[in-house]
């Protein structure tokens, strides 16, 4: 849980995260500006709150029930401390974005998958938006339905749980991470979605731990890519009130 200190009087958003000290959160990737919880990856507020029982084989292998149950209180518990609105650390809790948005009254925005259906409508007829997930086999229609995207919005997708780079960390909690690598084959692994697939006229990073490849795939790939920083500035600036001073 946070540390309770006297929010600003700008809006903040806060955040729901992975439990702190678990070995299966890929603490590793939290280095890298542009990593969700990156203290350095938002230049605006936010309030980070780290939920017990929440990582890697609760959300996205085997998503549980009683998970949810500590990201609504949570959740409340964010609300009730003034943030504006709520963010979550995983893009697998698109899952459960009803029960979260139901839960309190400040908006939830529970996964960067949220964003396909606008990025769907800004596509030619026939083009696809490409999601880089980081791993396919657990991203199911139940996720895709959750974030609105409907089967009318076709789209391709590739996962990054073959990797060398990140199979090598999600099995030891200890290694130390080669940033380089991570990012050289994220950019693969989004040059074969775009390869095989040219029907993919932008891209969607589901896994928070993504953007900071963002920009090494938008220059290889030559599309627009999507993420939940592009989510997160779009969600401050709805909030943020006038910023010209008018």
């Amino acid at each position: 849980m946070s540390t309770q200190t006297p929010l600003p009087t700008a809006p903040v958003i806060g955040i729901l995260g992975w439990e702190a000290g678990h070995e299966d959160t890929l603490s590793q990737l939290e280095q890298m500006p542009g990593n969700v919880a990156h203290p350095n990856t938002f230049d605006f507020p936010t309030r980070y709150k780290r939920v017990a029982g929440a990582y890697y084989q609760t959300v996205v292998v085997q998503p549980d029930a009683s998970v949810l149950a500590a990201m609504i209180q949570a959740a409340r518990e964010l609300e009730s401390e003034g943030v504006a609105a709520i963010l979550t650390s995983c893009g697998f809790n698109a899952l459960f974005q009803r029960e979260l948005a139901a839960a309190v009254t400040v908006p939830v925005f529970s996964s960067s998958l949220l964003q396909v259906p606008l990025v769907h409508h800004t596509l030619q007829p026939g083009q696809k938006v490409g999601i880089l997930t980081a791993d396919r086999a657990c991203l199911t229609a139940a996720h895709l339905r959750g974030a609105g995207i409907t089967e009318a919005m076709p789209v391709s997708i590739r996962g990054i749980e073959d990797t060398e780079e990140f199979s090598r960390i999600r099995a030891d909690p200890r290694a130390v991470l080669d940033a380089g690598k991570f990012e050289r084959e994220v950019v693969q692994v989004a040059r074969q979605l775009v390869e095989e697939d040219e029907r993919v006229g932008a891209i969607v990073l589901e896994c928070t731990d993504l953007p900071p490849c963002a920009a090494a795939i938008r220059r290889a790939v030559g599309r627009p890519v999507f993420d939940l920083v592009t989510l997160a500035h779009m969600v401050y600036e709805s909030l943020a009130g006038d910023r010209w001073g008018r």
